[in-house]
């Protein structure tokens, strides 16, 4: 079956983390929303790779996903290989969305930094003819989708656009919640992370809710575009009231 939209991340939980909200959104409005996260997750602080991998199900299930991937590149060895570029680009061709939506460039993790410059890579040489994959024994056709955005981390950037997820963005939290292993409990033993400190859950509201106050509504997700984004009218935006 193919996407209209393809999400991915490094790890399990990176994308209801950044734009699960506009997953669910985009879900609402009939969209297919495929997910891929690139490792296991292998090598977080808390939790195993099984466990990451149930909660990352129960995650795609509520925020309405039927088609989860995972790549199983080695979590810290997402390098750019031509291994890991065929693995990205067989995906792309197979799935054959018109959107990617991957991490921005500028990171604090290593790994969300190395996808952006995989999945920007996969996403231009997935239109080479010339570039040759099979999928189940079967050579695959080329196919480029239109453009990619980049939806933010940990470092902040200018966003191109915002996405209104006001009635979407307590699904994003829930989906959040659903990687229970990552998150404060206070009876874990497991060493503290960042996303593990009591407060984390409380700043992704409060950044959602800054980025819903620049176009003047209650949640939003940001994105950046590499090239210009056009509009049939002025009309279709989405504005912050003077």
């Amino acid at each position: 079956m193919h996407a209209d939209v393809l999400v991915i991340g490094a790890h399990p939980d990176d994308i209801e983390l950044s734009c699960g909200g506009t997953v669910a959104k985009l879900v609402g409005q009939g969209f297919h929303v495929a997910l891929a996260d690139l490792t296991q997750g292998e090598l977080g602080t808390r939790g195993t790779k099984e466990i990451r991998a149930q909660e990352a199900a129960e995650a795609a299930r509520i925020l309405g996903v039927t088609t989860r991937r995972n790549l199983r590149i080695p979590d810290g060895g997402i390098e750019l290989s031509r291994k890991n570029l065929l693995k990205v680009i067989t995906l792309i061709r197979e799935l054959r969305p018109r959107i990617l939506l991957i991490p921005h460039d500028r990171e604090r993790h290593p790994d969300h930094v190395h996808t952006h410059f995989l999945c920007k890579e996969a996403w231009f040489y997935s239109g080479l003819e010339k570039i040759r994959t099979r999928l189940n024994g079967k050579f695959q056709a080329p196919f480029r989708p239109d453009n990619f955005f980049h939806f933010m981390q940990k470092f902040e950037f200018e966003p191109t656009f915002v996405v209104d997820v006001s009635e979407h963005f307590e699904t994003r939290m829930t989906a959040i919640r659903a990687h229970a292993s990552q998150f404060h409990d206070p009876k874990s033993k497991d060493p503290e992370t960042v996303l593990s400190k009591p407060e984390f859950l409380e700043q992704i509201r409060t950044r959602a809710e800054y980025y819903g106050q620049t176009i003047g509504v209650s949640y939003g997700e940001p994105f950046f575009s590499p090239v210009p984004i056009g509009v049939k009218s002025p009309f279709d935006l989405v504005l912050s009231r003077g």
